[in-house]
């Protein structure tokens, strides 16, 4: 049950801003608010907002390290060397390896993809990996989405005669590996201008480097931008600044002519007929092209999103939709044993403390959506951990605003491996060492966070009645998409709402509430929907007056559009 509503009004100099771009929208003022909200100062920002340009992407050659990338790969390809695309296992890691490997097989064939297996390999470069690049003659390793810490694996490789090229966007740690180059944007000596780039949009700068120099212009290039909204979607970027003008571009890809393997897959989904969003991608696409790296290899996926052949891309869809039924039982089956252990322990999460669980039989490739759905249940940042390789190994993830990866790094001397974001690490340590862990991350955790952070909350953006929400209103919210994190779906408040008289309860079990409302400044109902909120509605059916906060979803049906109000929570006035 949310317990707190966090609205700000605006402060007196965003107040300012609002009032000089009003006058664009005269009949909508409560959009000036949003805008602002969104960090949109001016009429030229309005315009980069409103309207994403590939234009406005950043010259590629402003990250660190990209010259000597596009060198090294210019002269692989002169010498005719042979070249493995290497990536993660994830969404992130097997659209960047797909994207690489199919942009550069436009003009160079002596390449082979590899993707490690999250049993046997584990995340990152693998001695085995570069043991087999070896056998088979590679020259050069292009590492997408992982690399920044595998400071041995690439000592190792340089001795067998073989150069790496690393595109990562995870932290990086003081010490960096010996590489021909590193691309990353987080690199503290890096200017490049935007932070927040998937492993694949890292991919993508690094052939848009390529091509420019040597005048290749972008068009296959800007085609697969589908496969970088995907990873954008799924890997849960920022969808600010160059990801959501690529995100802009490859939704519209999406939807208009996908590459064969993404499309078998939307086939699939059953999304075919209808115009995808990032939440089809985030909660439909994405978890079936990452279900075959967790369940068998990623190496299927990648198969997938490279292959010009619809028949085979249907087959590798069917069993990678097979590997994501698998892969929704286990989750169910973990999930419910997850919640068991913190229901035994729940006096163990008074203040502010973290959830740290262990349970060495559950599979490695599904406790980073146990850690996901754990946290966000319960508001409190989560480590899940099972075995694998004789060591515990887990996945961690975070609450709003809450540095994640800096309270693992605090515990760092108990710790074989970890990297990741602010927002999710990996690691792994010794069985015997998890009490100690459990520990010292609490301490951490409960000095640093806040207690908003654990608290229930809904961030609303803008106080709106009812009568604002007109055909100029929606028109103008649309062009805020796509949606994702730092650019959230707007979410309203309206005051003093009331029952127009004919809101009904629905429901297998009537849980949720249908209602039709009106506000002091319309009689024209609104239709909303309150899931799992019928314990409120006797008192709206008796027409006492609420505030109610909600987004806002247009339905598309007979070829027309309807308004639907999507209830966040209720206020009893």
């Amino acid at each position: 049950m949310i317990s707190k509503w966090n609205y700000l009004p605006l402060t007196s100099e965003e107040r300012k801003i609002a009032e000089q771009l009003v006058t664009r929208f005269t009949r909508c003022p409560a959009i000036t608010r949003l805008l602002v909200r969104r960090g949109v100062e001016s009429s030229q920002d309005v315009q980069s907002f409103f309207s994403p340009s590939l234009s406005q992407l950043h010259d590629p050659f402003l990250m660190q390290g990209m010259d000597r990338a596009v060198e090294r790969l210019n002269r692989a390809l002169g010498a005719k060397e042979k070249i493995m695309i290497y990536g993660d296992y994830d969404v992130d890691g097997t659209t960047a390896v797909a994207l690489v490997y199919r942009y550069l097989r436009h003009f160079y064939s002596n390449m082979v993809y590899y993707i490690p297996t999250r049993d046997d390999e584990g995340y990152g470069i693998s001695l085995q990996s570069i043991d087999h690049a070896a056998e088979i003659g590679v020259k050069l390793i292009i590492v997408l989405d992982c690399g920044i810490k595998a400071i041995d694996e690439i000592a190792y490789a340089k001795k067998l005669g073989i150069d790496f090229i690393v595109c990562d966007h995870h932290v990086p740690d003081d010490e960096l590996p010996q590489a021909a180059a590193i691309l990353n944007p987080k690199l503290p000596t890096c200017p490049y201008p935007y932070k927040g780039l998937s492993g694949c949009g890292v991919g993508f700068k690094f052939m848009q480097a390529f091509a420019k120099s040597n005048s290749f212009g972008s068009y296959h290039l800007d085609n697969m931008l589908d496969l970088v909204a995907v990873s954008i979607a799924a890997d849960l970027v920022p969808l600010t600044g160059e990801n959501r003008v690529m995100a802009h571009y490859g939704l519209r890809r999406l939807n208009s002519n996908p590459n064969v393997g993404l499309k078998s897959i939307i086939r699939l989904c059953g999304l075919n007929k209808r115009e995808l969003t990032i939440s089809d991608i985030t909660y439909k696409i994405g978890p079936r092209i990452n279900a075959s790296g967790r369940m068998e290899s990623g190496q299927e996926s990648v198969e997938l999103l490279v292959t010009t052949n619809p028949i085979e891309a249907t087959e590798i869809a069917k069993r990678i939709d097979q590997h994501n039924q698998d892969r929704k039982e286990l989750d169910r089956q973990i999930t419910e044993q997850a919640h068991k252990i913190i229901e035994q322990h729940r006096d163990n999460l008074d203040g502010k403390k973290p959830i740290v669980i262990y349970d060495p039989t559950w599979h490695k490739g599904i406790i980073g959506i146990i850690a996901s759905r754990l946290a966000e249940q319960n508001f409190r940042p989560t480590v899940v951990l099972t075995r694998s390789n004789g060591l515990a190994a887990g996945s961690s993830r975070s609450v709003r605003g809450f540095d994640i990866y800096a309270a693992v790094k605090a515990c760092r001397d108990l710790l074989e491996t970890f990297g990741g974001h602010t927002n999710a690490v990996g690691l792994s340590l010794r069985e015997e060492n998890i009490p100690e862990f459990r520990r010292r991350f609490t301490e951490y955790v409960e000095q640093n966070i806040g207690d908003d952070q654990v608290t229930p909350t809904i961030d609303i953006d803008c106080e709106i009645t009812l009568s604002e929400i007109n055909t100029d209103f929606l028109k103008c919210l649309r062009l805020f998409n796509p949606f994702g994190p730092d650019n959230p779906t707007p979410v309203f408040v309206t005051r003093a709402a009331r029952d127009a008289g004919t809101s009904h309860l629905v429901g297998r079990n009537l849980e949720h509430i249908k209602l039709d409302l009106v506000d002091a400044t319309t009689q024209r109902p609104f239709n909303a929907i309150a899931f799992g909120m019928a314990s409120k509605f006797e008192a709206i059916h008796a027409g006492q007056q609420f505030d109610i906060c909600y987004t806002i979803e247009e339905n598309k049906r007979h070829g027309g559009k309807s308004v639907q109000l999507m209830v966040r929570d209720i206020h009893l006035l």
